[in-house]
């Protein structure tokens, strides 16, 4: 049994864990990965990519590989059972605010396979069929036993998934329920009665149906309730599709089908000493809005940064107490959405039942013509596309600010149409939006990017300067006079 040694030990190869360790060996950090699986993902699972991820995969300097292997979705296309009431565009709610305002389709598998490649590149790889069989704190950080090695790590961060082992060992709860119904999803070859390029969604009385398009004519992930209405005691593809002629909606064959329960569930922690957990090991959720693989994704991005700064001298270890401060109320949050969310859409109750076939008609066709022209339908984009999450940067910055968000700081850093190029750096960074010249910018240590004025959209003004984190993060807004010591503040531990 060998001994090995590393800065951080990720178990798990699915995409947190891959975006983990793409980001740590590109920031210099000392990674071995580790998976009990043979291989990458093969069924493509979560498909759904939205804004915020897709910057992500750009600093990294994979946007375009990415949006070329994957299918846009440009609409939502909101109806009930058989009807359509129309599309709802998504380009006008989220042009000014992002290059990519979209939703792009992509699914796992091929998630997975662009960053595994990538993190072989990048001069690392994945351990495969090497699970974790036991974890230990120990004076220097971790020992894991994983496969037939003895792993010592300063970090282990838990990527490993729902039935993570690294949570279970530590002993962390995973508090939360599991919704009573059983559903389907499946992958459609030959589909008909689908809007096309749109998300489909169509609530009925006692039912409900989601649609995504994927690459490939007639290609859809499509996702609903299943009964065992045949009563053969197994639930099939049998089960599904009287189901689905409700919804006048047909398929030839099925390219993957399977069956599964949905859990609402936050893990009490997602640190505990020189342990992590990230992506499902640290939450799971409905299917709706497509956010579950784009909150680990975020996560891991989140996380590498500040595992580098400490491993690298920059940042003292409680630093790393920011990761929970930031991302466990993201997922607290999003799991309290989507769960009510998800309780309307699959209500059995007589009450809600009704509420839904009457009030679905009703606010449907009235939000395809509002939603393209409003500033409500932007702000929405902006929450789905997980653009407006918001941290705060300072563990009194809450009370300080009498719980009142700022547009800008604990954001990350609004699109001005040409400021996130950047970004590619991975560095602390100043920025300016007109009203100052670089003479004007004191001089702290860290590069400075001046750019014309932004439009009042972004709420990034004249004459002041902002500290940008290397996530692409706002830490402080500040005037130049002020920026020396309020920067420095904001990059203390």
């Amino acid at each position: 049994m060998a001994e090995q040694r590393c800065d951080v030990l990720v178990a798990g190869a699915g995409p947190t864990g891959l975006m983990l360790a793409n980001w740590l060996v590109k920031l210099g950090v000392d990674v071995i990965v580790v998976d009990g699986k043979d291989g990458p993902t093969r069924e493509s699972r979560a498909l759904v990519l939205q804004a915020r991820s897709i910057e992500i995969y750009d600093q990294l300097g994979l946007g375009d590989q990415v949006l070329e292997a994957a299918h846009r979705a440009d609409a939502l296309a909101p109806g009930a059972r058989s009807r359509v009431f129309g599309r709802i565009p998504l380009g006008p709610l989220g042009t000014e605010v992002t290059p990519y305002p979209y939703l792009e389709i992509l699914e796992q598998s091929r998630n997975e396979e662009i960053l595994y490649d990538n993190l072989q590149k990048l001069g690392a790889d994945v351990r495969w069929e090497t699970p974790v069989t036991g974890v230990a704190q120990v004076d220097d950080g971790v020992e894991v036993k994983a496969g037939n090695d003895t792993i010592r790590a300063r970090f282990c961060v838990g990527c490993d998934g729902a039935n993570s082992t690294i949570r279970k060992a530590r002993r962390i709860a995973f508090e939360g329920i599991t919704n009573p119904h059983r559903f389907f999803v499946l992958d459609a070859l030959g589909t008909g009665g689908m809007v096309g390029d749109a998300v489909n969604v169509r609530p009925g009385g006692d039912d409900f149906l989601l649609g995504f398009p994927m690459k490939g004519v007639g290609t859809w992930r499509v996702i609903g309730l299943v009964r065992d209405d045949d009563g053969d005691g197994e639930l099939t593809e049998d089960d599904v599709r009287p189901r689905l002629r409700k919804f006048a909606v047909t398929y030839d064959r099925a390219r993957w089908f399977a069956t599964y329960r949905v859990h609402h569930r936050v893990a009490a922690a997602f640190r505990d000493g020189p342990f992590f957990l990230a992506g499902d090991a640290a939450h799971v959720h409905s299917p709706v809005g497509g956010q579950g693989m784009n909150t680990g994704l975020q996560d891991a991005h989140n996380l590498a940064f500040k595992l580098a700064d400490v491993l690298r001298g920059r940042r003292r270890d409680a630093w790393l107490d920011r990761y929970e401060a930031e991302r466990r109320p993201v997922a607290r949050r999003l799991v309290s959405t989507t769960d009510r969310i998800f309780n309307f859409v699959t209500s059995q109750r007589f009450l809600v039942r009704t509420l839904r076939r009457l009030a679905v008609p009703l606010f449907a066709p009235l939000g395809v013509r509002t939603l393209p022209r409003s500033s409500g339908g932007s702000r929405l984009f902006q929450y789905v596309s997980q653009i407006r999450i918001h941290y705060w940067m300072t563990p009194d910055a809450k009370r300080a600010a009498h719980g009142r968000r700022d547009p800008v700081v604990g954001r990350r850093l609004p699109w001005s149409g040409a400021n996130f190029a950047e970004l590619r750096s991975l560095t602390w960074q100043v920025h300016a939006y007109g009203g100052v010249t670089e003479p004007d910018i004191p001089d702290i240590g860290l590069p400075v990017h001046v750019f014309p004025e932004a439009a009042p959209a972004t709420s990034l003004k004249p004459g002041f300067l902002y500290l940008v984190r290397p996530d692409g993060f706002v830490a402080a807004e500040s005037s130049p006079a002020e920026a020396p010591d309020a920067f420095r503040r904001a990059m203390s531990d």
